[in-house]
């Protein structure tokens, strides 16, 4: 069951004389019939002494907590030994940590069921906390009280959304309760923290059950989002409220980081800029440059990096923006976005017209219209960037420009070859610009 490395590092903690296992998210995939990620192991063996059996492969990584990263067949395992926990003072990290040796008291210091079993090298599995009947059930329960897990850690409350997500499974009741009474603590945690579980969550089988229900969770550190709960767009091309239609949009788009938080953030300026015209129909003119400073502002405050920020407030200017199926448009939209982010916004608009009317489904074939186009344009190895283009700076000093002006002339050329206006070649481009410079001077 487990691989060649993981049984030898708990073969050689066994032989020495320790208890150790696989524990925690292994084993639940292991269970679940999927191949894990990677494999936490704990043992009763203390830091000291497993750096001792595999002295010179290992890294201390956190003796302060108990782990050794452990090198074994080219891989690294963390392995950790069994401890307890001291309060949570600040509802993120335990005020102490003391070492066990008693399997038992290791995992009922974790956070949820699924994730507190233990299996031996043989297999042989150790579930306290009924682990294993709420995987068959599918349920995401708390080891113990649940407001008391959440209380020590109130990211707990996002991963417990997040493992339901990203599993297909519900919260059972008395955790789901829990998880509203102690939602506020969630302003507790560190940004980045909140965006990787985030970003997983989204990327979940079953992101869009859990982002309909749970809004005012993910309020607490995405009050942008609370405004779009139960708002109606009154418009025939809308069947759903702006929540609904964000939630379904985001499951309608491919999983990936990118595109799932750009359906998310898309249309959370639409209650701002909403209107209504003399027959009562609903309006949200130029709702995308607003939204795309919403979604900067989150996207700053969770810590983005910057590619992925840059990437995602483009596709949210873009995506309600008419592209006709010509040539010249197509070609202009891959002049100023680019291979890779063009196909990002189809495969945003497709997502955006799967989360509306079927009247609005049904124009998918506009956007295969328009993904034909671009492909034929590539093909024919059109220039659609400065890189491409036959002149560069250099071939633009002799003529007398400098700085900036190299600059300006290079983007004028560019836009000059995408249009039509001029092929391609050096002479051309270098004529076409010796022509205006001299207009300029004369003007």
């Amino acid at each position: 069951m487990f691989p060649t490395e993981v049984r030898e590092v708990l073969h050689r903690l066994e032989a020495a004389g320790y208890e150790a296992y696989a524990v925690g998210g292994c084993v639940r995939d292991l269970l679940l019939g999927k191949t894990p990620d990677d494999y936490d192991m704990t043992t009763s063996a203390r830091p000291e002494q497993v750096m001792a059996l595999f002295d010179g492969f290992c890294i201390p990584t956190g003796l302060q907590h108990g782990t050794v990263t452990v090198r074994q067949g080219g891989k690294s395992f963390e392995v950790t030994t069994f401890r307890t926990e001291g309060p949570y003072e600040d509802g993120r990290h335990p005020s102490a940590v003391y070492f066990s040796q008693r399997l038992e008291e290791d995992l009922k210091r974790r956070d949820f069921t699924v994730n507190a079993m233990a299996m031996d090298v043989e297999g042989r599995l150790t579930d306290l906390f009924d682990g294993q009947s709420d995987l068959r059930r599918g349920i995401i329960r708390c080891v113990g009280e649940p407001k008391k897990r959440f209380e020590e850690d109130a990211l707990r409350i996002l991963r417990a959304l997040r493992f339901a997500a990203a599993l297909g499974f519900s919260v059972e009741e008395a955790t789901g309760n829990a998880i509203r009474e102690s939602r506020m603590g969630l302003q507790k945690i560190a940004a980045e923290r909140i965006r990787v579980e985030m970003t997983k969550l989204l990327c979940g089988k079953n992101a869009g059950e859990i982002l309909l229900a749970w809004p005012e969770v993910l309020g607490v550190f995405l009050p942008e989002i609370l405004p779009c709960v139960g708002f109606d767009q009154c418009n025939r091309y809308h069947c759903y409220d702006v929540w609904e239609h964000t939630v379904r949009a985001v499951d309608a788009a491919p999983c990936d980081p990118i595109l799932r938080w750009t359906m998310l953030l898309h249309d959370l300026a639409k209650p701002i800029v909403f209107t209504k015209d003399e027959q009562g129909n609903g309006h949200f003119y130029g709702h995308a440059q607003p939204g795309t400073e919403i979604a900067r502002d989150i996207l700053h405050r969770l810590r983005f990096d910057r590619r992925s920020a840059e990437r995602i407030e483009q596709l949210v200017l873009w995506h309600d923006r008419q592209i006709p199926p010509t040539e010249k448009s197509v070609a202009r939209a891959l002049r100023i976005m680019g291979e890779e982010a063009l196909r990002q916004l189809f495969a945003v608009k497709r997502a955006d017209n799967l989360a509306q009317t079927p009247e609005v489904r049904q124009r998918q074939q506009e956007i295969t219209e328009l993904e034909k186009i671009m492909e034929s344009l590539l093909a024919k190895e059109q220039c659609f960037s400065l890189r491409q283009l036959a002149v560069n700076g250099r071939d633009l000093m002799p003529l007398g420009l400098q700085g900036a002006a190299i600059g300006q002339m290079l983007q004028n050329l560019l836009d000059a070859v995408v249009d039509g206006t001029l092929d391609n070649d050096r002479e051309v481009l270098l004529l076409w610009a010796e022509k205006r410079i001299a207009e300029n001077k004369k003007a």
